[in-house]
C-alpha cells in the first residue's frame, strides 16, 4: 500500500486546478465571453458558490447591456426618431444568459429549499435520539444499553445539519445526556476512555488537515474547508481530558494562521479600496463638466458623449469602493453621467422641434414647385426652380421619418419641368440644325455672287436681311456661321466697282455696327463708339482746317510746290477718312 507523505498530501492540495471562472478578470470578458463562463457554472455542485459567481458575471453583463442599449436609443434619436417610442430588443446572447442564470438561481433556490427541508427532518430525528438516549440514561446498566449508546452515537454524526438555532442547544443535551450516561454507569468507564481516545484519533487527523490548509493558495477554498473542519471537530464526543487543551490549542493555532492570511488579505483589499476611491473621486469630478455642456451641434454632442462613455469603461474597470463611501462616490458620478444624457435629450427634443418647422418650410417648396412645373415659359420658370432648390439646400434637415418623402417630392416637380424643357429644346434643336443649313446656303448664295461679279446690292440686302430673319442656330454653330457669313459679305462689299463703293461702305459699316447693337451692353458700348467717332472726326476737322491754312504760307517755287502737293495728298487722304467716319457715325445714329 501507498502511503502518502504529509509534504506529497500538501503538493496535491496546492495543485489542484483552478475552475474556469478563477483567476479570471470579468471586465475584460465581452458578452459571448460571460455567456461561455455561465454555461460551465451551470455543471457546479457547488450551488451555493455558483450563485455568488453568477450574481457577480450578472452585474458584468448588464453593464455591457446597458452600455449597448444607451448606444442602440442614442442612434435611435441621432436617426430623427422620438427617443420616447425606442425599444430595445433582447438579442440571443442576452436570452441564452439569462436562461443561465435562471436556472443557477432556481438550483439554488430548490437547494435551499431542500436542505431548509432536510434541516428540520435532521432536527426531528436528533429530537428523537435525544429521548432514546434520556431512556437509556434512566434504565439500569446493562450490555445492551451501550450497545444502543454507541449506535445512537453513530445515528447522530450521520445525520446532516439541522436549523442554526437549535444547533447549541441539541449539542448541549447531546453531550450532558452522554456525561450522564457515563457518569452514572462506572462499570463502562473503560468504554468510555476507549471512545475518548477514539476521537483523539480523529481530531488528530482533523489537526493535520487545518495544518495543510496553512499552505494551501486559494484562500477562499482554504477558508471553506477550515470552517468545516471546526464543526466536525465541534461535533465529534470528548477526548481524554489530559490531551483536551493540547489538541485544541493545536488546532487553533492552525486555525488562527489560516484565519491570519483572510485578515492580510482583508488588509490589502482596504488598501485596494482606499486606491479604487480616489481614483473613482477623479473619475466623479472629471464627469461633472460634462453636465454643463451645451452645443446646437450634433457633431459636438457626439464628441462629449464619446468622451463620456470613455470615462464610464475607465469607471467600471476600477473595482469596488470601501461600503462607506461607496453611496455617496457612485451618486456623484452616475448622477453627473445620467445628467449629461438627460441634457442630451432634451437637445435631440429641441433639435426634433427645429426639424418640424424645416418641415414645414419644405413642404411650401414644394407647393411652389408644384404649380410651376407644367410651365412653358422654359427661362424665367427655370430661374425660378434654381432659386427654389437655392432656398432648399439653405434649410436645415428634417424629420427623418419625412426626408426621403419631402425629397421625392420636390424633386419629382423639379424633374417633370426640367425633363420638359429638355423634351422641348430636343425640338428646337432640330429646327436650330435646318436653320443653320439655311444660312449656309445664303453664304454660299453671296459666294456665288463675287465670283460671278454679280454686285447686286439690292439682290445683297435682300440675302442680308433674310440672313438677319432666319432663327437661332446650335450654339456650337453661332460663331462659325457669323464669322463665314462676315467673310463672304466683306469680301463681296470689297469687290464692288467704283461707281457704288460708297454705298457698299456703308452697307458695311451697317452691318459692323448691327453686331454692337445684338451684343452685350449695347447701349453703353453705342455711346462709346459714337463719341470715339465724334473725337476722330473733331480732330480730322482740325487737322484739315490746319493744312489748308498753311497752304497760304507758301510761295510759289519749285520746292514749295513739291511741299504744297504734299500737304493737298494729305488733306485729300483727311477728306476721304472724314467722310468715312461721318458716314460710320450716321450709320451708328440710326441703330
Amino acid at each position: 500500500m501507498v502511503v502518502e507523505t504529509e509534504a506529497s498530501e500538501k503538493k496535491k492540495i496546492i495543485e489542484k486546478p483552478l475552475k474556469p471562472w478563477e483567476g479570471v478578470d470579468y471586465g475584460t470578458l465581452d458578452k459571448q465571453g460571460l455567456v461561455n463562463l455561465i454555461d460551465l457554472l451551470i455543471k457546479e455542485e457547488d450551488l451555493i458558490l455558483a450563485d455568488k459567481i453568477s450574481r457577480k458575471l450578472k452585474d458584468y453583463y448588464n453593464v455591457i447591456h446597458q452600455t449597448e442599449r444607451e448606444e442602440a436609443r442614442q442612434r435611435f434619436a441621432a436617426d430623427g426618431n422620438d427617443p420616447d417610442h425606442f425599444s430595445y430588443k433582447f438579442d440571443k446572447l442576452d436570452n441564452l444568459f439569462d436562461g443561465a442564470y435562471k436556472l443557477i438561481r432556481d438550483k439554488k433556490f430548490q437547494f435551499i429549499k431542500n436542505l431548509t427541508r432536510n434541516k428540520e427532518k435532521n432536527y426531528s430525528q436528533k429530537i428523537q435520539l435525544l429521548e432514546e438516549l434520556r431512556a437509556l440514561v434512566d434504565e439500569e446498566e446493562t450490555t445492551s444499553s451501550i450497545k444502543s449508546v454507541k449506535k445512537i452515537q453513530v445515528e447522530w454524526r450521520s445525520i446532516g445539519p439541522v436549523p442554526g438555532q437549535h444547533v447549541k442547544t441539541l449539542w448541549a443535551n447531546f453531550h450532558a445526556l452522554m456525561d450522564l450516561y457515563y457518569d452514572q454507569r462506572s462499570i463502562y468507564f473503560e468504554l468510555k476512555e476507549l471512545d475518548r481516545k477514539k476521537n483523539l484519533t480523529i481530531k488528530l487527523e482533523l489537526c493535520e488537515k487545518a495544518e495543510r490548509l496553512v499552505g494551501v493558495e486559494n484562500l477562499r477554498e482554504a477558508i471553506s474547508e477550515i470552517n468545516e473542519l471546526h464543526d466536525e471537530f465541534k461535533h465529534l464526543g470528548p477526548v481524554p481530558k489530559v490531551d483536551q487543551q493540547a489538541l485544541w490549542d493545536r488546532f487553533k493555532h492552525a486555525s488562527d494562521q489560516v484565519y491570519a492570511r483572510r485578515k492580510e488579505f482583508i488588509k490589502h483589499l482596504k488598501e485596494d479600496l482606499k486606491e479604487n476611491l480616489q481614483k473613482k473621486v477623479e473619475y466623479a469630478e472629471d464627469v461633472q463638466q460634462y453636465l454643463a455642456f451645451s452645443s446646437d451641434k450634433i457633431t459636438d454632442w457626439n464628441k462629449k458623449t464619446k468622451a463620456v462613455l470613455e470615462l464610464q469603461k475607465k469607471w467600471e474597470a476600477i473595482g469596488g469602493l470601501p461600503r462607506e463611501n461607496a453611496k455617496e462616490v457612485n451618486k456623484r458620478f452616475w448622477g453627473a453621467f445620467k445628467g449629461f444624457f438627460h441634457n442630451k435629450g432634451l437637445f435631440y427634443k429641441k433639435l426634433e422641434g427645429e426639424r418640424v418647422l424645416n418641415l414645414e418650410k419644405k413642404k411650401e417648396l414644394v407647393t411652389t414647385a408644384e404649380s410651376l412645373k407644367e410651365g412653358t415659359n422654359w427661362n424665367e420658370t427655370a430661374e425660378k426652380l434654381k432659386k427654389l432648390q437655392k432656398e432648399w439646400q439653405e434649410i436645415g434637415p428634417v424629420p427623418e421619418k419625412y426626408r426621403n418623402l419631402i425629397y421625392s417630392q420636390f424633386k419629382s416637380a423639379c424633374d417633370t419641368f426640367f425633363n420638359n424643357r429638355r423634351s422641348q429644346n430636343h425640338e428646337m434643336e432640330k429646327e436650330y440644325v435646318g436653320n443653320l443649313q439655311k444660312k449656309l446656303k445664303i453664304c454660299s448664295a453671296i459666294e456665288a455672287m463675287t465670283a460671278d461679279n454679280n454686285y447686286d446690292l439690292d439682290k445683297f440686302l435682300e440675302l442680308k436681311q433674310e440672313f438677319a430673319n432666319i432663327g437661332y442656330v446650335p450654339s456650337s454653330e453661332v460663331k462659325n456661321i457669323r464669322e463665314k457669313f462676315s467673310a463672304a459679305a466683306n469680301k463681296f462689299l470689297a469687290a464692288v466697282p467704283e461707281d457704288i463703293v460708297d454705298e457698299a461702305r456703308q452697307i458695311k459699316y451697317d452691318i459692323q455696327f448691327e453686331k454692337l447693337k445684338k451684343g452685350p451692353h449695347s447701349d453703353r458700348r453705342k455711346e462709346h463708339k459714337e463719341q470715339s467717332l465724334r473725337r476722330d472726326i473733331n480732330a480730322l476737322e482740325n487737322d484739315i482746317s490746319t493744312w489748308k491754312n498753311n497752304l497760304e504760307f507758301f510761295v510759289n517755287s519749285k520746292t514749295a510746290n513739291k511741299v504744297k502737293e504734299e500737304f493737298m495728298v494729305r488733306i485729300d487722304q483727311a477728306d476721304q477718312k472724314l467722310q468715312e467716319l461721318k458716314s460710320q457715325l450716321r450709320s451708328i445714329r440710326q441703330l
